[in-house]
């Protein structure tokens, strides 16, 4: 089969493209922007990438358009089509579906299919599965949004039986606007956490609940009618308005203290207690409480498949996380200490505050935190959780916001900081800011789930340069 993909350089549809090419299907794409990582990737797996949606690609005559959520019926302000190659296919009612739909009917059918879902945590949850099914050699199936250290690739079909995907609640596309995940169809799903978010797409917290409680339904049940696992994060009240709502399947918690997995110790080295037994140790060199839950959730997910929860504990000490998720992207030494530049995906406040805080614990007196963000998601963009960054960064000495783009007032949000807090519109303007105010033992955390300018190598060159 012919497949062309559009969108094709997003993390979720690169994935599909490489387990299609991997499945032997011929795989070409397009996107606005050819770029990487998944270019790369993408290239070196002979897939051909073109420039744009131009409708001229109909020539390519695939067998089906796979069609990413970027895709809209949008127009631009001179009245053209902003996604001609999309109006196209359907004027010439050609066939076309999702990429979360060619997934399930391609990849993940027959499959032992482990869901992660959840606000938080997601790519470092799967990645870590994954990870514990590979070292336990079960010969994992995956798609990851994002590059784990231990593989190299995004996705792989895998040999066994397993299959983890990372299950996001984001719609399907623009003719179909459930969550990605309903598709799925897990035996094993995992809800991490979950907490408003998304605001482009769902109007308040109660219309994400339905999504999940919809990827609930999905899950087969227990007992002598079938053998589906929820592992949920115990302490989420929204997780318990979830399962509220019916649940059909055998549930394991996580992370409260009545769970059946629970945890001792710090965040880089703790004991795994399952029912309230010691069962194992986890030795690493991540850092947060995030990542400790993360960790018992992937422990309570691999279990469901044979994974005993000792031989898991022993993996996560090899497990080497994921690009962009506390990546340290450089060092510079000065004569009053070094000054390290990290890359982290972090965008939702939450999330920001967890990364801070992760950081905060690894560090000694007088070091300090230098937060570089920008507000890059949708939802950041909208302004929604605006009120939140001041408490999202709290334990960070000094705050710069790359404003650019945005249609509220970022100085004003960040007032409570008083002085602790920099906003500049262009990404020149920040590194100059930045690089001034850094000093010998200064650990400089980027936060964006975009590539932020190339703000990193920007950063590293402005310092050296200093």
């Amino acid at each position: 089969m012919h497949i062309h993909i559009l969108g094709i350089c997003g993390t979720f549809m690169g994935g599909v493209a490489a387990l299609a090419r991997e499945a032997g299907h011929k795989v070409t794409g397009c996107d606005a922007g050819v770029y990487p990582p998944m270019s790369d990737q993408l290239r070196a797996l002979g897939i051909e990438l073109l420039e744009g949606y131009g409708a001229d690609q109909l020539a390519l005559k695939p067998d089906m358009f796979v069609v990413g959520n970027v895709v809209s019926r949008a127009h631009l302000s001179d009245g053209a089509a902003k996604f001609p190659l999309m109006e196209a296919i359907l004027d010439a009612g050609l066939p076309y579906t999702s990429g979360p739909q060619w997934l399930a009917e391609h990849v993940l059918q027959g499959r032992h299919v482990i869901a992660i879902a959840g606000t938080h945590g997601k790519t470092t949850t799967t990645a870590m599965t994954s990870w514990l099914l590979e070292a336990a050699g079960l010969q994992p199936g995956f798609l990851v949004g994002g590059v784990p250290l231990n593989f190299g690739v995004s996705a792989r079909l895998g040999q066994g039986k397993a299959f983890v995907i990372e299950a996001d609640e984001y719609d399907t596309a623009f003719f179909d606007k459930r969550s990605k995940f309903v598709h799925y169809r897990p035996r094993t799903a995992v809800l991490n956490n979950l907490e408003f978010d998304h605001a482009d797409i769902f109007d308040d917290l109660a219309a994400i609940e339905r999504q999940f409680h919809h990827l609930i339904r999905t899950v087969p049940g227990t007992g002598a009618h079938g053998s589906g696992r929820i592992v949920v994060n115990g302490l989420e009240e929204s997780l318990a308005n979830v399962l509220h709502m019916g649940c059909w399947s055998e549930v394991r918690s996580f992370g409260a203290a009545v769970s059946d997995f629970t945890a001792q110790g710090e965040a880089s080295n703790f004991d795994v207690l399952q029912q309230g037994q010691v069962v194992g140790r986890v030795t690493w060199s991540l850092t947060g409480i995030h990542n400790q839950l993360n960790a018992l959730a992937a422990i309570a997910a691999a279990e469901h498949v044979g994974v005993s929860p000792k031989m898991a504990t022993q993996a996560l000490g090899g497990f080497e996380n994921v690009k962009r998720r506390m990546e340290l992207r450089g060092t510079v030494k000065t004569a009053s200490g070094n000054i390290t530049v990290y890359d982290d995906f972090a965008h939702h406040p939450t999330a920001i505050r967890t990364t801070v805080d992760g950081l905060r614990r690894t560090l000694t007196a007088g070091e300090r935190i230098l937060a570089v963000f920008e507000p890059r998601s949708n939802t950041m963009k909208l302004g929604t959780m605006k009120a939140q960054l001041p408490w999202s960064l709290e334990n960070a000495d000094l705050a710069f916001c790359h404003s650019g783009g945005l249609g509220w007032d970022a100085t004003e949000a960040l007032a409570p900081m008083a002085g602790r807090a920099m906003v500049m519109d262009n990404i020149e303007a920040l590194v100059a800011q930045v690089s001034r105010a850094a000093r010998g033992g200064d650990h400089i955390l980027c936060m964006s789930n975009g590539s932020f300018g190339g703000v990193h190598a920007k950063l590293l060159q402005a310092l050296q340069n200093k």
